[in-house]
């Protein structure tokens, strides 16, 4: 049986402001700021939802999950990323890995990446071995050094049903 495994891209940001509570891979994670958007604006479960939906070939989460829809507004991204999920299944891909790295200054993110791994294992189907997460700073350069936003960017890797793909686990 042939199989087809397919590559996506994604990339995510928003701007960090005083009220809101910071989520990030489906994560609260104690801080002063939270990022502001139409969701719970958690930038990796955002840039991992395009990836996959750019690997299928299907736009992107601002397609499937307009700011403009009310019905989206406050929406956890753990939803969005699960949605995501279920569209890409419904067109018979699988899940086969994601890697990914969070840009902030502040506040530290590699105690949380435990939890994220789980939260996002649970959700694609995967083996948390299957998931990469790594944090890094922008050297106090940019936005993101002055610490007014937080960007995120994932790489996916979706294989149709009928292939096969071995869990970095086994």
């Amino acid at each position: 049986m042939k199989s087809e495994f397919r590559v996506g891209i994604g990339y995510d940001v928003h701007q960090l402001v005083g009220g809101r509570p910071l989520v990030i891979g489906g994560v609260i994670i104690p801080f002063n700021k939270g990022l502001l958007g139409h969701s719970d604006a958690d930038v990796l479960l955002h840039a991992i939802a395009d990836s996959l939906l750019g690997a299928a070939g299907l736009g992107d989460i601002g397609m499937h999950f307009s700011n403009a829809d009310k019905k989206f507004k406050d929406m956890p991204s753990t939803k969005i990323l699960a949605e995501v999920y279920k569209i890409i299944s419904d067109k018979g891909y699988l899940v086969g890995n994601v890697d990914s790295t969070i840009i902030a200054e502040q506040p530290q993110m590699n105690p949380h990446v435990p939890a994220m791994k789980t939260k996002i294992a649970r959700i694609l189907a995967i083996p948390e071995g299957n998931i990469s997460i790594k944090a890094t700073t922008n050297e106090r350069m940019g936005f993101i050094g002055r610490e007014e936003g937080i960007a995120a960017l994932a790489t996916s890797l979706i294989y149709l049903n009928n292939g096969t793909f071995i869990s970095s686990d086994q």
